[in-house]
This record gives C-alpha cells, structure tokens and sequence, in this order.
C-alpha cells in the first residue's frame, strides 16, 4: 500500500480516515457529510432509546412476575396448602426462600449491541464513522455489488486500524439478495443509494428487526417533485405535485411508499425524523410487526387536491375508523372534500398522491437529539447545519401536513407581501397554529383553514391597494369577494419563534462553490459537468486528462519505434545470415 500512496487522496471526516483513488473510481461525495453527521445523531438516540425500552420491558416482566408468585402465596395459604417442609419456608445456602425465586425464563434475554447493515457501503466511509464514533454499536456491514468499491472499503477498514477491523466486514454481493436471505436479523438498516432507493425498499422492510430502525435517503428530486410524475407513481405508486410544497411532498411521497412495502408483510413504520437538505431527502423510521396496527394504514395517507388557479390545497383521506362496542371498524374515508372548482377563485383541481398525511417527526426524539448534538457539537464535522435543521424541524406543526408561501399568496394577488411576522400574528389572533417549516424559509405551516387565509390576504390588499386586475384572473376572483373575518394585525408575541427571537440560524448557505451531486463514480469528467464540479475542476481533469493522452501515445509510439527496429535488425541479420551462407 505504502507504493501506492501517490495514487490516493486521504480524506478524513469525523473519526474516520478514507483512502479516494484520484481516478474516482470509488463514489464519494463530501456535501453528504450532513448526511452522515444527521445520521450519527439519529443513531445515537436510537441506542439511547432502545435499552430504554428494553429496561422497561424487563421491569414490567419482572413485576408481573412477582405479583404472579404473591397471589399464587396467598392463594395457597387461603386453601391451607402447606408448602414445601411442612408448611415453613426454609431459605437455602445459596439465598432467598423458593417461594421468592422467580421462574425461570422470566428474564429477558440480554440486549445485544445493534447490528447495522449498510446496503450500498462504496468507499465504507460511513460505516467507518459509525464503528468508531457510536459507543455501544454493534457490528457493521458493509455491502456492495462493485467490486471496486468493496475492495476499496476493506483498504479502507485496514486503514482506520484495529476497531475498524473488528467492527466493520464487508462483502461484495447484491444488497437485495443479501437482505432478503437475512429476514429480521438487523437493527439498523441503512439505505443511500445513487437515485432511487425504491428498488431496495422491499427486501430492506424484511431485514430490519422487530422495533428496528429503517434510514433511507432519496436523491431522485425531479422525479419526487413532479418533474416526471409517471416516472415518480412507477417507483413509489404515487403522483406528485409541482407546489413549492413539492420538498415536504417528496417525503411523504416516499414514507407512503415504505409503509406500503411494509403493510405486505404485517409490518408498519413510525417516522422518527424526515428532513429535506441540499439535494435529497432523508427518513428516519422504526419498523414494527403488528397485522391489526396495520390496519390504520389508510387513517396515515391522504390524496392532494391543488387548485391550478391559486394556491389553496385540500387533502382528502383515504379511509376513516368507527368505533363499535370495544373494537374499531374501518371503512372508506367520505368525499370528495372539494367541488369540480374552487370556492376561491373557480379554476378546476389537480390530484395528486396517495401522500402520507400523518406527523413525519416524532417530537420527542427530536428535541433529545438536538440536546444531544448541542452537548457533544465538537465531534459533528457538520454541527452548525444539523443544528439548524434540527431546530427547525423542533418547531414545526407535526399535525399539519404541508404548507403555504406567503410569496405565492401575494403573487396570486399581485399585492406587496406582508413581513412573516405580521402574517403570522393575523393568524394567530384569529385563534389558528402557525409554524415555518424547515423545507422552505417562505412556507409556513398552518391550521387555519384556506377561507381564514384569503380573508388575512384580502384585508392586507385593503390597506394596500393594488393596480386594476382583468377580472378573469384568480386573484380578481378572490378578491371580488368580502371578507367573512375580522383581521388582527397588531403583534402577537407567538409571531416569532423561539429561534428566530433568540436570532439562532436556521438556514445556512452553502459552505462551498458546487455543493451538492457528484457524478457516478467510473464516469469520464466532460464539460457538460460543469455545473456539477465547476469550470476549474472540469478544466483541470482535461488538461490532466489531455497531458495523460498525450504521454500514452508517446510511448504507444516510442514502443512502436522499438518494436520497428526489433524487426528491422532481425531482417539485416537474416540478410546477412543468407548472404555469409551464399
């Protein structure tokens, strides 16, 4: 290795070191370090958690176990059932009286160390970075289908020394194929694929544990936010919509698609974190097996109605639950929600989904991982934009699926734009929830319904009126109509949140020129790659691109010129061979 050193570039992240051959042979993207870091943080807590619950568990087992033996005592003593020895409980050398012993297989078996799988490992940086910086975490492996990047990663285990070598195995082998040999037998499963994870995500649902932890990154954007939405319902089996919600749909797009891989094994998920960052979207979801929880699938998922005219959304559900006497009948949801046009300005609705509709966070989890980011910031290479996610997503409305833009309210109406603050208070006074969201520093996440909206909207426009419309447009539509609410505008103290009072920054801006997708490892740099790497990097790999061309032909040709004279002295020794024999 130590000869080969000048053909790699070390790269360190975290606790890991990673050898990256200069050719890009091996995938490797340094923008995903949010990634990495968002998923370190995620994996902490479930560990955290984990042992919690298997503590409680072995508690609750450990009490009915004892009150089992109290009533089995007292019932024994109402009957006048003498008990072993006469009746007299005789304590042995070796401790407490029989009566008091608990039965065997009362304990819960001991927690082992979670074992993660990484289904698409490339360079095993990852992995590396889990088997070194998570304490309690169990053995990791590491998977890949090219050959290239499994013996890249295991140079690369080599490399990061002993703990690495115990903890990290990796194998060269089709992730789908490996996963669904192994049913059940991970704790964590981790799914960052190159595009499209839906591929995976049926094999992936049967190798996580009961209670484990699904991790699954999207990078197929354009196809999730409706750029090609036949595309998009092909892979996931729902269609979106081109909103500026389209983000925050493109995660509900793809947790509506696990929940359906897992609904056909008995299985159902429960969102711990979902987050849009830079390019791509990230879930975090632990995975049970119950076939009647099952059942409220339909309550979770939702289709979109989005009016083409203005920007009012509706989402209709897909089934509803009735309770009878002490059990649960589930029937189809009542529709539609909406008319053939919309009440607001008469345009005709776009459909899109099945989305999931139900809170993609889970609170709780949220604030212990920012907690837990916050005491531990020095060993997070990306602490400052995880902690400004983390803090958003701590504030938003987890009951409301979506969200508006205040911009888009305005362009519709073609008025200037309230501040947020001031919007935010008109909706608070009018006794709704508003909240951001931490997919768009514009959206704002509301309960309040689409009347209460346009009635904020057309008093603003009364206090500042607007140029003459033609009246056929949606926004003369609307604002033809009198409002139905009396609008507060005067400052409410909820108008900003906490972040934003205590100025904490929440949406950062890139670190570096070019954040975000990297080419496919094994493809030639060309200047269509441009906006991908920048006109340096791509004029740098052609020039050295240009001057490795020019060497090879060189000694293509010097060869040539020795294979010539090769030739040519075998003839003139030949010649002279016959010419001596004459």
């Amino acid at each position: 290795m130590e000869s080969d050193l000048n053909e790699y570039t070390v790269i360190k992240e975290g606790e890991a070191e990673i050898l990256l051959h200069k050719k890009n042979q091996v995938f490797f993207n340094k923008a995903q370090v949010n990634n990495r870091d968002m998923s370190i943080a995620v994996l902490r807590e479930f560990i955290s958690k984990r042992k919690q619950e298997h503590e409680a568990k072995s508690s609750k087992r450990n009490r009915s176990a004892s009150n089992k033996i109290d009533k089995d005592s007292s019932e024994a003593s109402k009957d006048g059932t003498p008990s072993e020895n006469g009746g007299h409980q005789v304590a042995s050398e070796d401790g407490p009286s029989s009566a008091s012993k608990k039965p065997e297989g009362v304990a819960l078996r001991e927690l082992q160390p979670p074992k993660v799988l990484e289904a698409l490992s490339a360079s095993g940086l990852r992995a590396l970075r889990y088997a070194r910086e998570i304490e309690g975490i169990g053995q990791v492996v590491a998977l890949d289908n090219d050959l290239a990047s499994v013996e890249s990663c295991q140079r690369n285990i080599k490399f990061n020394g002993s703990l690495a070598i115990s903890k990290v195995e990796s194998h060269h082998t089709d992730a789908r194929v490996h996963m669904l040999t192994h049913p059940n037998e991970f704790d964590v499963v981790d799914l960052d694929p190159y595009g499209s994870p839906s591929i995976f995500l049926d094999s992936a649902i049967q190798s996580v544990a009961d209670g484990g932890l699904l991790m699954c990154t999207a990078t197929d954007m354009a196809v999730l936010c409706g750029g090609n939405g036949e595309v998009c319902y092909s892979k996931y089996g729902s269609y979106p919509l081109r909103g500026k919600y389209c983000h925050e749909m493109a995660l509900r797009i793809l947790l509506a698609s696990i929940e359906s891989h897992a609904n056909r094994y008995k299985r159902y998920i429960v969102p711990v974190l979902s987050v849009q960052m830079d390019f791509y979207v990230r879930v975090f979801v632990r995975v049970y097996t119950s076939a009647s929880a099952m059942k409220n699938t339909p309550l979770k998922l939702s289709y979109v109605y989005q009016c083409i005219g203005c920007d009012s959304f509706h989402l209709q559900p897909v089934g509803r639950s009735l309770p009878k006497n002490n059990s649960v009948r589930y029937l189809p949801a009542i529709g539609p929600v909406v008319t053939q046009e919309c009440n607001h300005c008469g345009k005709k609705y776009n459909m899109g989904g099945p989305i999931w509709s139900a809170p993609i966070h889970d609170q709780e989890w949220v604030t212990s991982i920012l907690n837990s980011v916050k005491s531990m910031k020095d060993r997070y290479p990306a602490y400052e934009r995880i902690y400004a996610v983390l803090t958003t997503v701590s504030e938003e409305l987890v009951d409301v699926p979506l969200f508006l833009s205040l911009h888009n309210l305005c362009a519709t109406l073609k008025c200037i734009s309230p501040s947020a603050a001031m919007f935010r208070s008109a909706v608070i006074n009018a006794n709704y929830r508003i909240s951001g969201t931490h997919v768009n520093p514009l959206g704002m996440k509301t309960d309040a319904p689409m009347e209460v909206i346009w009635d904020i909207m057309r008093c603003w426009v009364k206090n500042h009126p607007i140029k003459a419309q033609a009246p056929e447009l949606p926004g003369s539509v609307i604002l033809s109509k009198e409002p139905s609410h009396q609008v507060d505008f005067s400052r409410h103290v909820g108008s900003l949140s906490k972040a934003q009072a205590k100025k904490v920054a929440r949406f950062l801006p890139n670190p570096e020129k070019h954040w975000g997708p990297k080419l496919r490892a094994g493809r030639q740099i060309t200047s269509k790659h441009v906006s991908l790497i920048g006109h340096e990097a791509v004029n740098g790999h052609l020039t050295q691109h240009h001057e490795e061309l020019k060497e090879e032909k060189e000694v293509a040709l010097q060869e040539d010129n020795n294979i010539q004279e090769e030739l040519d002295a075998k003839r003139l020794k030949t010649a002279e061979d016959v010419a001596s024999t004459s």
